[in-house]
């Protein structure tokens, strides 16, 4: 049996079991098979276009595991062509630059996912550059099938590479986050390459970037990281235009930040599959009302009956708070809650809504009243001092069902239940 044999022989099998039996078959090379069914097994959730493709070469499991999904560098394509658009209709770009269009550069190619999307999304002449040999092996294979003969593959250093580019329309950045010895790290200074020493000579010679940086990450000091190292360098009229918190089913996935040449103002966007919500920062962004006027958040007595919403990840994550209520008229619940309420519905809110059918403090008797017939519930905690195990133990409900119970403080600073279904559509 040929390792090509092997490899569609078994790619639907439990790859553990495999890693057991492949030395029955001396012939097999079987490091590079057990990498491809893994690979391939991984990418029909993650990458369904590309298990598709027969033919298509897989990285290690490392690689697969860092690697984008489909639908955020789908994502990043359409921000990339939205940028290209942008600079040359709004005439930002310097004179020598605006003639010519430019190539698309990915410093840090990886797998070549990101790379692949948005290169097949552009009308520009596409480079991948990455250090790892083995991981360029891959990517030539991989191009052409995946209909991008005409890209240039680049096994380099990306600050060596940045030494010679010449002018670039746009480059794409997904730093390591891996230390010498594969450590997770999160910081933009300790990520490879430093995105904060090469972004001045970079901007330099690229009219915009975009750089993908852990989700684990404050977007406001990266933020200003990336704007002191362009402004420590001289380099003007260049700043993070945009910051993009991405999720994906409600998981934060990604931080994009989008540095350009221009005078626009900051605007953070906030994904999490088809919700998205955009806002500019400022003061009173994240602030709902003021934490010393309890009169100014959603009146206890007033829950009951009462439509709540919960903030998707990505909208927690940007902490525009302040922002979201007055654009979709809700109260918060309190300063910290991070949970909002109305006495209508509002279907277009970029969250989970809920109707509340009963509120409950943590008073046994008024509890036994509040949960009378209720057996089941998903438990969820806001500012609240018990964990969800701690809380499900105490009212002993089991978890799932139709009823949700956001444990969390009022503004007046009691501990309350807010019990709640999701509403008729």
């Amino acid at each position: 049996m040929t390792t090509e044999e092997f490899i569609h022989s078994h790619r639907s099998d439990d790859i553990r079991q495999l890693a057991f039996f492949a030395a029955r078959y001396p012939e097999v090379d079987s490091a590079f098979a057990l990498d491809q069914i893994s690979g391939w097994q991984t990418a029909r959730t993650k990458l369904p276009r590309w298990a598709a493709i027969e033919g298509l070469q897989y990285p290690p499991h490392l690689s697969m595991e860092q690697c984008s999904s489909e639908e955020t560098a789908t994502y990043k394509a359409q921000i990339a062509c939205r940028l290209l658009a942008q600079d040359r209709a709004e005439g930002v770009l310097p004179k020598e630059r605006a003639e010519g269009e430019g190539i698309f550069a990915d410093f840090t190619g990886g797998f070549g996912v990101d790379f692949s999307y948005i290169a097949s999304a552009l009308s520009l002449k596409a480079v991948y550059v990455e250090r790892n040999e083995a991981l360029c092996r891959v990517a030539r294979h991989n191009m052409p099938l995946l209909g991008l003969e005409d890209a240039e593959v680049v096994c380099a250093d990306s600050v060596d590479f940045l030494s010679s580019m010449p002018h670039a329309a746009i480059v794409y950045m997904d730093p390591a986050r891996r230390d010498s010895h594969g450590a997770r790290t999160y910081g933009i200074a300790d990520c490879t390459p430093n995105i904060l020493t090469l972004i001045p000579e970079l901007m330099a010679k690229a009219d915009a970037a975009i750089v993908k940086l852990s989700p684990m990450l404050d977007w406001h000091s990266a933020v200003d990281d990336i704007n002191g190292s362009l402004a420590e360098a001289g380099i003007g009229g260049c700043h993070v235009e945009e910051v993009h918190v991405v999720s994906v089913a409600n998981e934060c996935k990604e931080l994009l930040l989008i540095v350009s040449h221009g005078s626009a103002p900051l605007t953070v966007y906030c994904k999490n599959g088809e919700q998205q919500y955009a806002f500019k920062p400022s003061a009173a962004s994240s602030l709902v009302a003021s934490p010393s006027s309890p009169a100014a958040y959603a009146s206890p007595s007033t829950l009951a009956g009462s439509f709540l919403f919960e903030p998707n990840a990505s909208l927690m994550k940007a902490g525009c708070f302040g922002s979201l209520a007055a654009t979709y008229g809700l109260q918060a619940i309190a300063s910290n809650s991070h949970l909002f309420v109305s006495a209508s519905d509002v279907p277009s809110f970029p969250g989970r809504r809920f109707r509340i059918i009963a509120t409950s403090s943590m008073n046994k008797k008024e509890l036994r009243h509040a949960l009378s017939g209720i057996t089941q519930a998903n438990i969820a905690t806001r500012n609240f001092p018990l964990s969800v195990a701690e809380l499900r133990k105490r009212l002993k409900l089991k978890d799932g069902g139709h009823i949700y119970i956001f444990a969390t403080t009022l503004a007046d600073g009691t501990h309350a239940l807010l019990i709640a279904e999701k509403p008729k559509e």
